[in-house]
This record gives structure tokens, C-alpha cells and sequence, in this order.
């Protein structure tokens, strides 16, 4: 069966010197919120946004998303732990069973939603006149490829896989000793999350979504997080808690947030046709 898979044993580490070391993980992390810059730069340049703002919207992008997806893993995963080690919530280290480095291993995409749009709104009371639809609603547009890349990231570090398959595009991942071949589900994830980019800047090119505030947040929770439910499924679950669940922590995360995503895709049409109709009425009067 291993001839019929793909044998995964790379390193997560990219450089290690002494006791720190920088991981595919990190580089790949920071890639997607670089590429995610220059992306808003050249919508911020198309629509005479000022450029200026745009250093301040990163680092609460940056700060929010990390900060967010940080304490999302700790809460909805893993709050036995970090409640008796509150200091490794926000440090890169471990100090159980002796200190070490460890980097910010443990990161929850809902989480990090929750926080980027806690930051947008931040962002928007102190640091720009655009409403917080607008603002957002760009910063999504890129937020799909910054996500396949720290799916990539998983995929370096031989994390966050499914279960075991006998389909030839199965990874055998060696460094966690394994001898089976598992579906790739990183991969899978990063492509829906990449497709979703693509479909958004489509969107953005016409006028009425582009104008419609929420609609491209809209779209990006409903085809973000409808692909992660159903992917769940065949995903091996991260922590044990979720072994005696119908549905893992993932997928009812996922419910209420692709929820938001129908009513934010819907609430600028239904609300625009009530306008016509209460206009309609007053031009009978």
C-alpha cells in the first residue's frame, strides 16, 4: 500500500540554531500576511485609499489574527492545559517538564476570524474613515491564500491530517512513525481556501458586490468554513475530548460562523429591495 502513496518525511525545521528554530510553519505563516499586503495595497491604490494607512492595518491584522487563533486553540481545545499554564498561552515556551522553545504551536483558525475582526474594528475607531464593512471586506479577499499557506505550514510540520486511505494521493507521514497512508487533508483545505481568494477577487471586480458591505465577508465565511465542516469528516481529530462527539469542536465552530456568512451574503439584497418597495409606496402616496 505504501507504493501507491506518497512518503512525507520532511523536516519541520527549517534552520535550528541551539535551542531556537525557525519552522516552515513561521515562514509560511508570515508569507501569507505578506502576500495578503501587497494584494490590499493594490485595491487600497485602485480605490484612492490612502497607502499610509495601510503599515497601521497590518500590525492590527498581524497582532489580531495571531493573538485571536492563539487564544482560540486555548479555549476551544486545550483550556485543561493552558488554564493550570496560563503564561504558555502567550509565551513561546513550554515549562512542563523543563523550559524550552517551543514556538506558538497550537493555533485555531475561528479563532483567529474572531480576532481579526476585533482588530478591524480597532483599526477602524482610531485609524481610518471607511466603514468597517469596507475595511474588512477587502482584508478578506486575500485572507484565503494567507490560509493555504499555513495549511501548508500543517503539512510541513506532518500535522493536522486525516484518516488513514487507500488513495494514491495518500501521505505516509513519516515523522510521526507512521506506516499508513492518511489523506492529505492540509492539501485539501489549502486548495478550497486558495479557490475562495480567487472567487472573491473576482467579486470585488463588480460593482454591486464590491458596494455591498459584508457581502465579500459573506462569502468568504460561507466557502471557508463550509468547506472546513465538511472536511472534518474525514480529519482525525486533534484532541481527545472529541472522540465521544457527533460532530468535533471544528464543526460546530463552523455552523454559526457560515450562518453570519448567508445573512451578511443576503442582508445588502433584502435590504435593498425593501428600500425600493417603501420608495415604491411613497411615490403612490
Amino acid at each position: 500500500m505504501i507504493f501507491n502513496s506518497i512518503i512525507w518525511d520532511v523536516s519541520p525545521i527549517l534552520i535550528e540554531i541551539g535551542p531556537f528554530a525557525i519552522r516552515w510553519y513561521s515562514i509560511l505563516f508570515a508569507l501569507g500576511f505578506i502576500i495578503g499586503y501587497f494584494i490590499v495595497k493594490r485595491i487600497y491604490i485602485k480605490e484612492n485609499v490612502p497607502v499610509s494607512e495601510l503599515d497601521s492595518l497590518t500590525i492590527y491584522t498581524v497582532i489580531g489574527g495571531l493573538l485571536g487563533a492563539r487564544l482560540g486553540h486555548c479555549l476551544f481545545y486545550d483550556w485543561a492545559y493552558f488554564s493550570q499554564n496560563p503564561l504558555e498561552i502567550f509565551l513561546p515556551f513550554s515549562f512542563n517538564p523543563e523550559f524550552h522553545f517551543t514556538g506558538y504551536q497550537g493555533l485555531a483558525s475561528h479563532g483567529g476570524a474572531i480576532g481579526i475582526i476585533i482588530a478591524m474594528i480597532l483599526f477602524k475607531n482610531k485609524s481610518t474613515k471607511k466603514n468597517f464593512f469596507w475595511l474588512i471586506d477587502r482584508v478578506a479577499i486575500p485572507t484565503g491564500f494567507a490560509g493555504a499557506l499555513i495549511r501548508i505550514g500543517n503539512l510541513m510540520n506532518s500535522e493536522i491530517y486525516g484518516h488513514q486511505t487507500d488513495l494514491p494521493w495518500g501521505f505516509v507521514f513519516v515523522q510521526n512513525g507512521d506506516t499508513y497512508a492518511s489523506h492529505p487533508t492540509q492539501i485539501y483545505e489549502a486548495v478550497f481556501y486558495v479557490i475562495t481568494s480567487i472567487v472573491l477577487l473576482r467579486l470585488y471586480k463588480v460593482r454591486r458586490f464590491r458596494e455591498a458591505d459584508g457581502f465579500l465577508l459573506g462569502v468568504f465565511f460561507i466557502m471557508v468554513f463550509t468547506s472546513r465542516f465538511f472536511i472534518e469528516f474525514i480529519k482525525e481529530n486533534q484532541v481527545d475530548f472529541e472522540n465521544s462527539m457527533f460532530l468535533n469542536m471544528g464543526q460546530i465552530l463552523s455552523i454559526p460562523v457560515v450562518l453570519v456568512g448567508l445573512y451578511l451574503v443576503l442582508r445588502p439584497f433584502i435590504f435593498q429591495k425593501k428600500q425600493t418597495k417603501t420608495s415604491d409606496i411613497n411615490e403612490s402616496v
